[in-house]
């Protein structure tokens, strides 16, 4: 199962990781230092991996690496609790690495990735998806962390795992006052409990924060420059990164790019026409299959049929998992979850299927992915994470009443989805912390090339913020590629266009050409 974020939350998108494969990281936590030393000249103490805590969504610690060649070491990096006071208390970033593969003369540095989110777990992601960079790692040390918030870097705590089940049962697109009324009770009441749980954390967890927490990262990894690979909300911390220091950008790698000149509602704007994009897209290829597609006669029928069953369950939900029940929201969420790569849209066909005939565990599971719930119950914090890191950075705070006023134009842009991201926008509302700003400032003049790669065909980080992207790192600096596929991010797609001009850069510093195509 792909581990996934909702845009329920106005999650900025997540890289996909395998959802049963999550590994741990060593000591987090927030604590008060007797230190003199200077937080650059610490010494990692890297060591076997444990087992995952519940945070990074438990499972078992990472295999041998690929061919059997070494195995991970984990380490936690101390850094500010509050960098504007760099010299107060510390908490542990959670790291996990790869040593190069190759020579150790043909060694360029460490390649650090951030895959996504706000609020997955590096320390998981990379392992299960290790193998897919194995070409990379002939060169590089491959790093991944838990950003600060996430995992088992001070992780942000909200709510009881039995909590959570009552709060991803909830009516997320409300048709009348009292239901938007329960809607709101409930959000505040989430909002109340990070608070409550994390308040010494949640001022501390902004991109800006986890950019400078890169940059000590980089330091302390022995690198003079930060070579980097971000996928979906890692393009925005890697954007970020460049912004504050352009001269210290190395080898970078911007795929799945979130679009930085976006605020919260345009952002969900965006991704409703990215998913309706890509449901057009699996109805046409459903019913072009060569044998008959089961959840539709034609395009339309297909989307037409799914748009009864969501109205259908609003009133009258099915069996999920029990006890649970598959709601209009939960099944909302198990479509957008599937839409995010082709690789799923088989499950999104069998689980279409069984719900039509009154079984809703394929599209539940599907959800419960999404929203980081492990079959035995427990939940990650990513979702936590997520809302706490999104609502430090972005700081329009929206109303019921806004939304109402924004309904008609996202409706406009997908009668599916529009109500259920249009709503998502109050999910920072009375959250304990201001915002930082309308969107992030990328703007990195004099930084060395960035590559940055488009998915024509992606539902989370439309293309369009690509060409964005690119113009907002400045003149010299953005490089696009545009990836003519499906899915969420290009270069897992394995295409051969796509890994060559990424190898070609990372690995030997060419730089491909601006505007290259791939198909």
């Amino acid at each position: 199962m792909p581990h996934l974020v909702s845009p329920r939350f106005r999650l900025r998108a997540a890289a996909l990781t395998v959802f049963a494969v999550l590994l741990p990281t060593l000591l987090a936590g927030c604590g008060e230092d007797d230190r003199d030393e200077d937080l650059t000249e610490q010494k990692l103490d890297w060591q076997d991996c444990p087992a995952p805590s519940e945070a990074q969504g438990g499972g078992a610690s990472p295999s041998p690496l690929p061919g059997g060649r070494g195995e991970w070491s984990c380490a936690t990096m101390k850094a500010p609790l509050n960098w504007d006071e760099p010299e107060g208390d510390t908490i542990g970033l959670a790291l996990i690495r790869a040593g190069a593969s190759g020579a150790a003369s043909e060694r360029i540095g460490s390649l650090i990735f951030n895959f996504g989110g706000p609020g997955g777990s590096g320390v998981t992601a990379l392992p299960s998806l290790s193998e897919d960079y194995a070409t990379l790692r002939t060169r590089y040390d491959l790093v991944s962390f838990d950003p600060r918030g996430v995992g088992r870097s001070a992780p942000v705590t909200c709510q009881s795992d039995r909590q959570l089940d009552a709060y991803f049962q909830q009516d997320a697109t409300p048709d009348d006052s009292a239901e938007r009324t329960e809607l709101m009770d409930i959000t505040k009441e989430f909002n109340a409990a990070c608070e409550k749980n994390s308040e010494r954390v949640l001022p501390h967890v902004r991109t800006t924060d986890a950019a400078r927490d890169l940059d000590l990262m980089r330091q302390i990894l022995g690198d003079e420059k930060l070579h980097y690979f971000g996928i979906s909300y890692g393009t925005e911390l890697g954007g970020v990164y460049a912004h504050l220091f352009p001269k210290k950008v190395g080898r970078a790698v911007f795929d799945a790019v979130v679009d930085p000149t976006q605020n919260a509602e345009q952002g969900s704007l965006g991704q409703a026409r990215g998913f309706q994009r890509a449901l057009d897209n699996y109805a046409e290829h459903c019913v072009s299959q060569a044998e008959e597609c089961p959840v539709g006669d034609s395009a339309q029928d297909v989307k037409d049929r799914i748009a009864k069953l969501l109205k259908d369950l609003d009133s009258r939900p099915v069996p999920g998992l029990f006890p649970r029940e598959l709601t209009q929201t939960a099944a909302t969420n198990g479509i957008l979850q599937a839409l995010y790569s082709q690789d799923f849209w088989d499950f999104l066909t069998d689980g279409l299927e069984q719900a039509y005939n009154g079984d809703g565990t394929i599209l539940m599971l599907l959800s419960d992915s999404m929203n980081g719930r492990r079959e035995n119950g427990e939940y990650s914090n990513l979702v936590a994470a997520n809302i706490s890191i999104n609502c430090a950075d972005d700081k329009p705070r929206y109303s019921p009443a806004d939304v109402e006023r924004r309904l008609p134009g996202f409706r406009a842009v997908s009668g599916l989805f529009g109500d259920y991201l249009a709503w998502g926008l109050i999910g920072c509302t009375d959250w304990a912390v201001p915002g930082a700003a309308d969107h992030p400032n990328v703007n990195a003049p004099g930084a060395d090339p960035i590559l940055v790669i488009g998915n024509t065909g992606d539902p989370a980080t439309p293309y369009e913020g690509t060409r964005r992207m690119a113009q907002a790192l400045g003149e010299g600096v953005g490089v696009e590629l545009t990836y003519e596929g499906q899915g969420h991010g290009a270069y897992n797609s394995k295409n051969k266009c796509v890994q060559d001009a990424v190898h070609g850069y990372l690995l030997d510093g060419k730089v491909p050409a601006a505007g290259t195509v791939c198909s």
